[in-house]
């Protein structure tokens, strides 16, 4: 269970006075009587989730181990960054494994897709595209290109034996594709959006191509609905509460801080799931991510000194995945012999508690400290559903749908007009 710290929030929480919202909140998430109701599936997926299909991911993901040296994962948003977080935050930035997993279909940028496109020519690739719908613009751009440069290389007759779609169960462009042309499809449920997805297929191949064991995630993931669908104030409910107490008292940001670079890409994720869920209706915390020591030496002064509108939530990893001993150096001119023979966990964990001191008792940084026992599959589907529902809890207490974002519609309408798109005009 993730264990919540609040004796560095610099306030005292009275949090009786939400029992009655955090009940009636849990209630409506488990019986779906809330806003957005249409798209709570993710909060019983971990025990709900398609058995068969799942069998089939592990199947499909064991294939493309066995038979490419590469897996291009083609989406944006949700339907790519749970999956990288979990990847990179389990195995760690530099994999030591055979299948290479490469991203796209998440940025217009030329000279990013031109160099991925090089990068492929002549290798052996697989394609998980991944949307809803089909008509994604930045993935469909990129799957189209992709395509055409498996075709070139594989042989029209031979895709789909190469290319992997999630994608939504009963309509859409990429279902009618696959239907076209038997890629193999696997399902984005209709009740589950994007940036809670990462339990599903959306999340689930990737992670098995990547040899993660897939079941230790979702039994993570169960451990936590169990744990936290309760009507009591559970250890997600308080963060969710903190979090609202933090803003109600004029923090409009809040860090996510991590010491570990391969966090930086659940930072990304966490990132999107509560940005995109709890900034509507000019109300919500603005979600910011930091790698600690590395940022203290570029954002450090501003979080100490700078304007007081920052709050930070520190992740703490109990055990270390590995550690490294600093060894001795007979001439010392860097003078670090005093550290000789200590690990690079101790180093950073004594990083950890003197930046908390200096921001908390100097800075007046208010502190939210979540620590989880170690980052393995099991503990990564923990901490992930964690997070959403604390972020449902979070929308709700500020009475606005977790589940939509009709403020992303607003410039995709925009950039459809000034390409040209049919049917787009001002």
């Amino acid at each position: 269970m993730i264990h919540v710290n609040d004796a560095h929030v610099l306030r005292s929480i009275d949090y009786e006075a939400y029992a009655d919202k955090v009940k009636a909140i849990n209630q409506g998430i488990e019986n779906r009587t809330l806003l957005g109701n249409d798209y709570l599936g993710w909060a019983k997926y971990p025990e709900t989730y398609d058995k068969e299909e799942f069998v089939r991911i592990k199947k499909a993901g064991q294939y493309i181990r066995e038979n490419f040296d590469i897996l291009v994962v083609c989406g944006i948003g949700g339907s790519y960054l749970g999956a990288r977080a979990a990847i990179d935050g389990i195995q760690g930035l530099y994999r030591d494994d055979k299948l290479q997993i490469i991203y796209m279909g998440q940025t217009f940028a030329a000279s990013y897709v031109h160099q991925v496109l090089s990068y492929l020519k002549g290798k052996k690739f697989a394609i998980n595209v991944i949307s809803k719908s089909g008509t994604t613009t930045e993935t469909a751009i990129g799957f189209r290109l992709l395509r055409d440069l498996l075709k070139e290389q594989i042989g029209e007759e031979n895709l789909s034996k190469a290319i992997f779609a999630t994608t939504d169960k009963e309509k859409g462009a990429l279902l009618d594709l696959c239907k076209k042309y038997g890629y193999e499809r696997f399902v984005l449920p209709s009740d589950v959006g994007g940036r809670y997805s990462v339990f599903t297929a959306v999340g689930l191949l990737p992670m098995a191509a990547a040899g993660i064991d897939i079941d230790a995630f979702m039994d993570g993931a169960k451990n936590a609905m169990n744990a936290y669908s309760s009507d009591e104030i559970n250890p997600c409910y308080q963060y969710g509460i903190l979090r609202h107490e933090l803003y109600k008292a004029g923090y409009p940001v809040e860090m996510f801080v991590t010491y570990e670079p391969r966090f930086v890409q659940l930072g990304e994720w966490w990132k999107q799931l509560f940005g995109e869920s709890e900034g509507k209706d000019r109300t919500g915390l603005l979600p910011d991510s930091a790698t600690f020591s590395t940022d203290l030496h570029s954002l450090g002064q501003f979080i100490q000194e700078g304007s007081p509108v920052l709050f930070e939530t520190v992740l703490d990893v109990e055990k270390p995945a590995v550690d490294v001993i600093i060894p001795h150096d007979e001439d010392n001119l860097d003078g670090l012999n005093y550290l000789e023979g200590k690990g690079l966990d101790y180093v950073c964990k004594q990083a950890h508690d003197g930046t908390l001191e200096a921001h908390e008792e100097t800075g007046k940084v208010p502190n939210i400290l979540l620590t989880i026992d170690e980052m393995d599959a099991f503990h990564m589907g923990e901490l992930m559903y964690f997070f959403c529902r604390a972020c449902a809890l979070s929308c709700y207490l500020n009475e606005i749908n977790p589940f939509n974002q009709p403020g992303v519609e607003v410039y995709k309408k925009n950039m459809f007009r000034l390409l040209g798109k049919p049917g787009y005009t001002k």
